[in-house]
């Protein structure tokens, strides 16, 4: 684990990097959990992505962070806001949209980092817990958020290569999980 790793706003000059990150995590853990190459080769998507960060970092309501390696490279990125469902109390919960982190730096502390981040949000903002939504399909998430106490709450949506999206919650101490 690396303890070096700095977590900043994220700014329009980062929006290139994200996209890459996003592109490539995305690509690794879809392929792992099975989803077909060409299922993630679609060009549109690498494009409504990049629009999809472009829209954090500027978006009143959303966090748009990065993270940055000890050499200064954006290595992570994640994005934060009110939650989306409507059986989600706005008032209490914040949602993690996106946490990614380049594949050549899976294992090196940088989601840890961009985690500790979106709970010192939540603390600062005087929220009670965080809501995501996690691929079943992809493992190598589902373990890091068990190893950061998320709980699956039963909601689920159809997800890519026949593999639900799972929704889970995070309590912050007021027995919100």
């Amino acid at each position: 684990m690396d303890d070096s790793i700095r977590v900043r706003e994220a700014s329009a000059e980062d929006v290139a990097a994200m996209t890459d990150i996003h592109t490539r995590a995305r690509s690794a853990y879809y392929a792992a959990g099975g989803v077909a190459a060409a299922e993630l080769a679609d060009p549109l998507a690498r494009e409504k992505r990049r629009n999809g960060w472009e829209r954090a970092i500027v978006s009143p309501g959303m966090t748009a962070l990065c993270a940055l390696d000890p050499e200064g490279r954006v290595v992570g990125a994640l994005a934060m806001g009110p939650p989306k469902d409507s059986d989600i109390d706005i008032s209490v919960f914040r949602q993690l949209f996106q946490i990614h982190v380049h594949p050549d730096a899976w294992g090196r502390g940088t989601g840890g980092a961009l985690h500790r981040a979106f709970t010192g949000r939540l603390v600062a903002g005087g929220f009670g817990g965080g809501v995501l939504e996690a691929w079943e399909g992809n493992a190598r998430a589902r373990r890091f958020y068990d190893r950061h106490s998320w709980c699956v709450d039963g909601e689920r949506r159809p997800g890519p290569g026949g593999a639900d999206y799972v929704r889970m919650r995070l309590g912050l101490g007021l027995g919100l999980s």
